[in-house]
């Protein structure tokens, strides 16, 4: 996999509203940020637009993040916020300056669809906060974004959970948003599992759907190729009127009986305020131990 050239002070930095719309606060909170640390920040042209439930028509944030890709200047992308929209215009994207320049992608949720295709193309991108959560998000959110931004090597370790499935295994990172990666199973875009650290989030899905794409996975043959799985933050799961009878723990052990491989649960990345930043397409070691969870990226 190609990783993108590492940031360094001076370099230009892209913000860009590619899926649902966004108010200005947040997406100039984002630059402030950047250019304290001493980048160069550049807004896109319809990064505040209003189209229905999207920032722009599906012509004008292609355009942008068109613009983006093929500006010489422009170092990393920054998603300004996901919702729904990307896969609107993921294929009229022309993705050729990504493998002659290529520049880092930074963001999660709906921007899992970017993610895909990047990693399909052999391109590194980063799992990381977007400009809608900068002003809630935790130290450690920006201390490992700048990490994987600057070339940095690092390790993201948390608490143990007792469902937690003890082992150490390495392999290429991939995953991002659990109805995403679901979508996109069996099309063009789907991830190559093989070999593969998969990392799952999602927001207020129930019970019974996680269970639904869970065995879609398992169905697809994605859980008998993975080296590991991270489950990342589950936010706001909702249950039916009558309870569908598993925890998120047990509707993902189930499909893992007759397999002896690294799991663990609440680790911290997804729409959490501790999101922090995962590399897809680098080769990571997971750990889980007793004791903790550590990811070396």
């Amino acid at each position: 996999m190609i990783a993108p050239q590492a940031l360094k002070q001076g370099d230009l930095i892209y913000i860009t509203a590619p899926a649902k719309s966004i108010d200005e606060p947040p997406v100039l909170y984002a630059k402030h940020f950047f250019e304290s640390h001493g980048y160069r920040v550049e807004i896109s042209k319809n990064c505040f637009g209003e189209h229905n439930y999207f920032s722009g028509t599906d012509q004008q944030r292609q355009a942008d993040l068109q613009y983006g890709i093929d500006h010489p200047e422009v170092k990393a992308i920054l998603c300004a916020r996901g919702g729904y929209g990307c896969v609107r215009i993921l294929d009229g994207i022309q993705w050729a300056n990504m493998l002659r320049e290529p520049k880092w992608l930074i963001g999660f949720s709906d921007i899992t669809v970017f993610h895909h295709r990047l990693n399909n193309l052999g391109v590194q991108s980063i799992h990381g906060t977007m400009s809608l959560n900068f002003e809630k998000n935790s130290q450690e959110t920006f201390e490992t974004l700048m990490n994987a931004l600057e070339g940095n090597s690092y390790e993201i370790s948390s608490p143990t959970n007792e469902n937690n499935r003890e082992g150490i295994s390495s392999g290429n990172l991939i995953g991002g948003n659990l109805s995403i990666v679901y979508s996109l199973l069996g099309t063009n875009d789907a991830y190559n599992f093989e070999d593969s650290i998969l990392f799952l989030e999602d927001l207020a899905e129930h019970y019974y759907h996680l269970d639904r794409m869970f065995f879609a996975l398992k169905k697809a043959g994605a859980l008998d190729k993975i080296k590991g799985l991270i489950i990342g933050g589950m936010t706001d799961l909702e249950d039916t009127t009558v309870p569908f009878g598993m925890t998120l723990e047990e509707l993902v052990l189930q499909h893992f009986q007759f397999r002896k491989i690294p799991i663990c649960f609440d680790f911290p990345a997804g729409h959490i305020d501790d999101n922090r930043a995962l590399v897809f397409g680098k080769m990571v070691t997971l750990e889980v131990t007793k004791e903790e969870i550590k990811l070396l990226i």
